[in-house]
């Protein structure tokens, strides 16, 4: 087993994505005081990404959360390139917020392995596809992990941490403190399950509301006013599914499904009929709700 990074070794982070989920972990890494990589295979996409980000750290400068020079030093710690590979070559921290496809992230996870420093660590995102699942693909699987975010991950102060069979407890500490040190609460989860934690939770929830709706109960509206007002969320379980994106969710349980082979794992089949159409919520403007604009 090779030397492993300690959090006081870790400077400089790459994301992998600069989706909303990417987006948004690079500011938390940029607003702690560390240099952040965001990369992704197209130039529009980072240019979104870029104006996204300055958009959302700019109004905490605004609303008094950040100070002006805090606000401008996160910004100028922060890069954007289409070459992740390059990028990874002095880095110490890989977090990797790609598509929800097992393929594309094991190929992501081997050209990572070949580009970044022996020392970094290198984890993923996702809530579905468990690092064990991408390990293998790699040459330190002691140093693979997930570290899962919760969408917006800039208010959501949990993320979920998840060894696999061989991650190293070094592993797990450091990336644990490295979530503490942006702000963020870990929990450590101590062996693989589809969901995790706060997903399964939330699943729960989220399939009752399905089966209410499906079986005229209520409107999907009024389950949401219920799970407001008297559950205290802050959005009913279909506005989080719009929050989130149907094909998110439509992802997530196809990867379930593929771990597991149980057919109760399939997406519901509102989930499938939303996505079928590209309703996927807010992002398309239409999910189970319409939004202006």
């Amino acid at each position: 087993m090779s030397e492993q990074n300690t959090i006081d070794s870790i400077h400089h982070v790459l994301v992998v994505g600069s989706g909303a989920m990417g987006t948004q972990i690079g500011a938390l890494f940029a607003l702690a005081g560390y240099d952040v990589t965001t990369s992704d295979l197209e130039t529009n996409a980072l240019n979104r990404s870029r104006d996204e980000v300055r958009r959302r750290i700019e109004r905490l400068a605004e609303k008094g959360i950040r100070s002006r020079n805090e606000v401008d030093a996160a910004l100028a710690r922060m890069a954007y390139t289409t070459d992740s590979m390059e990028a990874a070559r002095n880095v110490d921290f890989v977090l990797e917020a790609a598509v929800e496809r097992l393929e594309i992230k094991r190929q992501l996870f081997a050209d990572l392995d070949k580009a970044a420093p022996e020392h970094a660590i290198l984890a993923t995102n996702s809530s579905a596809i468990p690092s064990s699942l991408l390990m293998d693909a790699t040459g330190r699987p002691d140093r693979v992990c997930n570290m899962h975010f919760f969408n917006p991950a800039l208010v959501m102060q949990c993320v979920e941490v998840v060894r696999n069979p061989l991650t190293s407890d070094k592993t797990v500490e450091t990336t644990a403190e490295l979530a503490r040190r942006i702000g963020k609460q870990p929990v450590r989860l101590n062996k693989e399950v589809p969901g995790f934690v706060a997903n399964r939770l939330l699943g729960a929830l989220r399939d009752e509301a399905l089966r209410l709706e499906e079986a005229g109960v209520a409107s999907f509206e009024d389950i949401d006013v219920a799970a407001r007002t008297a559950l205290g969320h802050p959005m009913g379980p279909f506005e989080l599914m719009d929050l989130v994106g149907i094909d998110v969710s439509y992802l997530i349980r196809m990867a379930e499904h593929g771990q597991t082979g149980d057919p109760g794992d399939l997406p519901h089949p509102s989930i499938e009929k939303l996505y079928a159409q590209g309703r996927y919520g807010r992002k398309t403007g239409r999910g189970w709700y319409e939004y202006a604009g």
